[in-house]
């Protein structure tokens, strides 16, 4: 496996599933020290450390919940402490509370901008003070291309996901001149543990509307994920990478 996230250090959060635990696997297996959160599950959290630190990186889970300001500032002190600098960040964690507008709860709508949005201002925000003492830094926010285009019953989710796109771009003009640079992935049909759960006919019709006519997999968004990490990409910022087959054109 190519090392070329060899000798930095890893943040991500919503890690214990899906694309993060794929983020964080190829992370490690690219010669990167990964810290990691997870929320919910604590089993699944200790058993990703155990597998990631096969791969001979140093990794540690951290139980964190990044909607809270004080526990995401409290997260990057601990991993500098314990790592000694934080080289990339990636805004993973992230949540759905589907329903249409006329029927969507406030509370539906609260809980979805402040796991998707403000987490992703608090962990930055957090993380930049290491970064601007180093002045090298990438950080990598999880979007999505319904925060590109919209959809019918996700109103929340698409508004927290379009403003990420916003605050990506504004961060990137800050903090360009500092040598830190902020991305954005706006994943398309990925396959999970949670498209598992859908009706396959409807699947399938999804699957042809795509012009590489198949959904992506966690694999396919870690790896582009790991190009906004690396040096590879050291002249890019301020962009939204669609992962999408073409979905989106």
């Amino acid at each position: 496996m190519n090392q070329t996230l060899a000798g930095k250090v890893a943040l991500i959060t919503g890690a214990s599933k899906g694309i993060g635990r794929a983020i964080a696997t190829l992370f490690a297996q690219q010669g990167a020290q990964v810290a990691f959160t997870y929320l919910s599950s604590v089993e699944k959290g200790q058993a990703l450390e155990a597998e990631l630190a096969a791969h001979g990186s140093k990794v540690k889970g951290y139980r964190s919940d990044a909607s809270d300001y004080a526990q995401a500032e409290q997260l990057v002190d601990d991993v500098v402490k314990e790592f000694g600098k934080l080289d990339i960040l990636v805004n993973n964690a992230g949540i759905t509370q589907d329903g249409l507008l006329m029927r969507m709860s406030e509370e539906q709508w609260d809980n979805v901008l402040t796991v998707n949005l403000k987490s992703v201002f608090n962990l930055t925000k957090a993380a930049t003070k290491p970064m601007m003492r180093a002045k090298v830094g990438s950080i990598i926010n999880m979007t999505s291309v319904v925060g590109l285009k919209g959809n019918a019953g996700q109103a929340n989710y698409a508004a927290s996901k379009a403003g990420i796109i916003g605050f990506t771009k504004s961060v990137a003009l800050e903090l360009g001149s500092r040598n830190i640079r902020c991305n954005a992935i706006a994943p398309g049909f990925i396959e999970t543990e949670m498209t598992d759960a859908l009706d396959s006919k409807q699947v399938d019709e999804w699957r042809k509307a795509i012009p590489l006519k198949r959904g992506g997999s966690p694999e396919d968004v870690a790896k582009a994920t790991a190009f906004l990490a690396s040096d590879d990409s050291a002249y890019i910022t301020g962009q939204v990478l669609q992962v999408d087959g073409g979905m989106l054109t």
